[in-house]
């Protein structure tokens, strides 16, 4: 039975993916150009792709590469790893080679209130139910090596503390791969001289490490060893920095991660090559999966489509700030956009999104065009808008959509690509291989380099955000002079604010402006070779919602697991 334009599928994502057929990942390899001698299989639908192949293709040219942001996200969820996966496989169609570059799933948000992040629908990575889970192991490498690090800090305070280390200014935190609200704030080293100092700490989520932004940004092993060398988890008592490589750590991390540092390949539904790889969030960190994936892909494939985290204020502003200030710079970009997000910025509530109101759509494209300005004159990139449209879309709203995209200059597509796979986004395909031959000019930055680092952040607030200005206490304020004196000055600047709004306030909808943001922390990213600021009310180690994702998860008799999304 045909679909109706955006009709959901009557099978759930997981159901549609244990139905479908997978290709052996050596065929799906062989695709892209990848020989088996290359490959180092985890069973037979996924494999990581060798680094001393992947450095062989330096002297390729370069594919084109399209980054897929979206408006402010909202409950009702707008699609934008699924319309990735559509656009890979729609490229496909058309006839361009073409390569997709994800983020691994967390567990956090897979157990907490998103659920798996794999694609749905027709648009999908699979084996889904190995990527939202434990996939290769990459997660708990990278959570073992910042722990190792932790206990390695600890041990050498226990054992004389030649390094004159101030126990109350260690900053390094332990990670856990798990929302856990709990574990923000704990004292560790009760129970006695034997077990350690007694001190302040707390856990991070692993998404939001400096060991995840670190294997994200690294180009290879030795890059990657001499960014966790630079890691600083402390200071002396006279305030100096105390690095990783102080206390002999780098080595050992870097062996940790050597195997992950690997690119993970798998297929999309209809047999697309997909690197899923790395995977910071962009709300507590710089939201892109790994610079060595995304390079890998560019050699391998005339298009590469990648996924930026969260909306166009978060994701796309780091990939143009910190990702492309390493030399990866998108060709075009697409903003996913739905009609239920656009009336929820409108004022509508989630229960009646489902009813027509093209009102409140129209109020809502104000959230829309500072994405669109800010992808188009802040970061440089020419744009598209994707319609992600579901079956309660009707046709007045859909046409109010494209007209407000028109009336911003640029072009929105409806694509059906959750209902019907690749065949849905072909016209979306069409107009990013169009957009990419029409080129432009170059990609742009939000700040210079030489800015100071609080000009920075507060160019970000008021480019981007909409922002009147940027606020922090004294203690921000003198650690921004720190790390200013001690040559961290010259480093972007990572924001750490909700994704529900362009101000810090995640209940403030549309396009807020004349905001103030408050900046309540500021972290040195050294290894990262970036500084943190964060805002507003964000954590760096969530919670679970009152009905958790994990509650509905189950396995049956035989292994098969139900209800991951």
């Amino acid at each position: 039975m045909p679909h109706t334009p955006g009709h959901k599928p009557v099978l759930s994502n997981i159901e549609i993916a244990q139905a479908a057929r997978l290709r052996p990942i050596g065929e799906i390899a062989a695709a892209a150009g990848i020989p088996d001698e290359a490959l180092e299989p985890y069973g037979r639908a996924k494999a990581k792709v060798a680094l001393s192949w992947l450095h062989g293709l330096t002297d390729r040219p370069r594919g084109r590469l399209v980054l897929v942001t979206a408006v402010s996200p909202t409950p009702a969820g707008e699609g934008k790893t699924t319309t990735t996966v559509g656009l890979g496989d729609a490229l496909t169609r058309i006839s361009e080679r073409a390569m997709i570059c994800l983020r691994e799933p967390a567990l956090g948000p897979v157990f907490g209130m998103k659920g798996g992040a794999a694609g749905g629908g027709r648009a999908q990575v699979v084996p889904m139910e190995d990527i939202n889970l434990h996939f290769t192991g990459d997660f708990g490498a990278i959570a073992v090596a910042t722990n190792l690090l932790a206990a390695m800090i600890d041990n050498h305070v226990h054992h004389g503390n030649a390094l004159g280390i101030d126990v109350r200014r260690i900053t390094w935190r332990r990670v856990l791969d798990m929302n856990d609200r709990a574990l923000r704030d704990t004292v560790i080293g009760l129970g006695g001289t034997g077990n350690g100092h007694p001190r302040e700490s707390g856990f991070d989520i692993v998404v939001a490490s400096e060991v995840m932004a670190i294997f994200c940004l690294a180009t290879s092993l030795a890059d990657l060893k001499r960014r966790l060398g630079r890691i600083v988890v402390a200071r002396t008592r006279s305030g100096a920095p105390v690095t990783a490589a102080d206390l002999g750590a780098h080595g050992a991390m870097t062996a940790v991660l050597r195997d992950a540092l690997a690119p993970n390949l798998v297929q999309t539904l209809e047999h697309t090559p997909a690197f899923v790889h790395g995977g910071p969030f962009a709300n507590i960190a710089h939201g892109c999966s790994s610079l060595i994936a995304t390079e890998a892909a560019l050699r391998l494939a005339d298009y590469v489509v990648t996924e930026a985290g969260f909306g166009a204020d978060l994701g796309a502003e780091k990939f143009a700030d910190i990702v492309g200030r390493r030399g990866v710079q998108a060709d075009c970009a697409v903003i996913v956009a739905t009609v239920r997000a656009l009336k929820y910025h409108g004022g509508v509530d989630v229960p009646q999104l489902p009813v027509e109101d093209v009102a409140a759509l129209e109020r809502g494209l104000a959230n829309l065009d500072r994405h669109v300005r800010n992808v188009r004159e802040v970061y440089g990139l020419p744009c598209v808008v994707a319609i992600n449209r579901r079956a309660d879309d009707t046709d007045a709203e859909i046409a109010a959509l494209i007209a407000g995209a028109e009336r911003m200059g640029v072009r929105a597509v409806a694509a059906t690509h959750f209902a019907d796979g690749g065949a849905g986004a072909e016209d979306l395909a069409r107009e990013v291989v169009r957009l990419c031959d029409e080129g432009g000019a170059a990609p742009t930055f939000t700040y210079p380099d030489e800015a100071p680092l609080w000009d920075k952040m507060r160019a970000i607030a008021q480019r981007v955000y909409g922002a009147a200005d940027v606020t922090g206490s004294a203690s921000v304020l003198r650690a921004v002079e720190t790390l200013e004196a001690e040559g961290y000055g010259g480093l972007p600047v990572c924001v750490a604010k909700t994704q529900y709004s362009f101000s810090t306030d995640a209940k403030l909808r549309g396009a807020p402006s004349g905001h103030v943001v408050d900046v309540r922390e500021v972290r040195l990213a050294a290894g990262a070779e970036f500084v943190v600021m964060i805002c507003g009310d964000i954590m760096t180690m969530p919670g679970l919602p009152a009905d958790p994702a994990a509650a509905h998860i189950d396995v049956t008799d035989d292994g098969r697991i139900t209800g991951l999304f």
